[in-house]
Parts: C-alpha cells; sequence; structure tokens
C-alpha cells in the first residue's frame, strides 16, 4: 500500500514545489495543504524547528525542503546511475541553493535603504554568474544536470525557477538556451504538465 503524503506549506510555489514535482512526477497521491499567511502563527510551534515546507509521510513529519526531495527521488530512481551522479546532483542542488540564498538576501530584506543598493549587482553579477555555469554543465551533460538523464536536479530547479526569478526580478531562461531547454523538457513531462495545468495560482 502506497504511503499516505501531505504537503504543508504557503500558498506559494517556493521551496514547495520541488516536493510537489516530484510527488507529482511519481503520480504518487498528496494532499496539498496551502494554509493561510494569517494562520501561520497557529501553525508554526507544531512544525518542526517552527519552518516549512514539511511533508507527512503516512501521518509522520519530515522537514527540510531538500532532504525531502532526496528521498522522494531515491524511491523514484532520479538519483542518476550510481552514487558518482548522486553526488553531482548533490553538488548541483548546493549551488541552486547558494543562488536561492543570495537572492533571498536581497528579496526579504524589509529595509529600503540598504536593499535598494544590492538589485544591480545581483542582476549583472551574481545572476549572471551563476546561470552561465549551470547553462554549461547542461551543455555538457547531454541536456541534463547529470548523466545525460533526467534526475531530481533537473526538476528542482525548474520547480524553484519561478521563485528565483521573482526574487530576481530577471528572466532566467531567455540567455541561456540549455537551461531554457531543459525546462521545456521538464514541463513537457506528462505528469508535471498535469500538475501546472491544475496548480493553484501562485501567491508569493
Amino acid at each position: 500500500m502506497s504511503p499516505k503524503y501531505k504537503l504543508i506549506y504557503f500558498p506559494v510555489t517556493a521551496l514547495g514545489e520541488p516536493i510537489r514535482f516530484l510527488l507529482s512526477y511519481g503520480n504518487l497521491e498528496f494532499e496539498d495543504y496551502r494554509f493561510k499567511r494569517e494562520d501561520w502563527p497557529k501553525i508554526k510551534p507544531s512544525m518542526p524547528f517552527g519552518k516549512t515546507p514539511v511533508l507527512e509521510i503516512d501521518g509522520k513529519q519530515t522537514h527540510q525542503s531538500a532532504a525531502i526531495c532526496r528521498y522522494l527521488a531515491r524511491q523514484l530512481k532520479l538519483t542518476g546511475k550510481d552514487e558518482w551522479d548522486a553526488f553531482n546532483v548533490d553538488m548541483v542542488i548546493d549551488t541552486i541553493t547558494d543562488l536561492r540564498q543570495q537572492l533571498a538576501n536581497y528579496f526579504y530584506d524589509t529595509n529600503p535603504t540598504t536593499k535598494a543598493p544590492k538589485l544591480e549587482p545581483l542582476q549583472k553579477e551574481t545572476v549572471p554568474y551563476y546561470l552561465k555555469r549551470l547553462d554549461k554543465i547542461v551543455e555538457e551533460n547531454g541536456g541534463y544536470f547529470v548523466g545525460g538523464q533526467l534526475t531530481w536536479a533537473d526538476l528542482y530547479f525548474v520547480a524553484v525557477s519561478d521563485y528565483l526569478q521573482k526574487m530576481a526580478e530577471l528572466d532566467f531562461f531567455s540567455d541561456y538556451p540549455n537551461l531554457q531547454s531543459l525546462k521545456n523538457k521538464v514541463v513537457n513531462i506528462p505528469q508535471i504538465k498535469k500538475w501546472i495545468e491544475k496548480r493553484p495560482a501562485d501567491n508569493l
């Protein structure tokens, strides 16, 4: 019998979307529980370490989005052909996380005085630095991040790309043809396409 999955997260894509992509890819039924922002103070104490996303698996709470994705990827055979591939997948995921953290440093800065000067170097230096290298990795690996085949690194990047672009106020794909091609392949996987068509609007 398949486990019962319940994803608990804000009504946004962001860090919950890679989990939704993986569950959808595997045709794993799940409850997509999106709580209202005003309800977060009541929900927070019941979450591990007071953070989301949380994926309940048969009622057991699991946390840390990358760890959840890695667990699901193992179940779905999306970690590559061997341990070396799995290692390279982890490197890509950690690199995307590095980029996300730098974007978040700008996006979530509530002080206009300190926030404004961060945008130009972010758009002209930081984002191109990462995207150029990620694009090259895809080019050198047969159109995917690792091993010339689909892994959870591909699903993860495409799933968080809307969130990253929102934070950067920048298009991530127009100047990077290999990343654009990768995105096209991922969003046209039948299970992913079906999920995208039915998912709620993003309230980020």
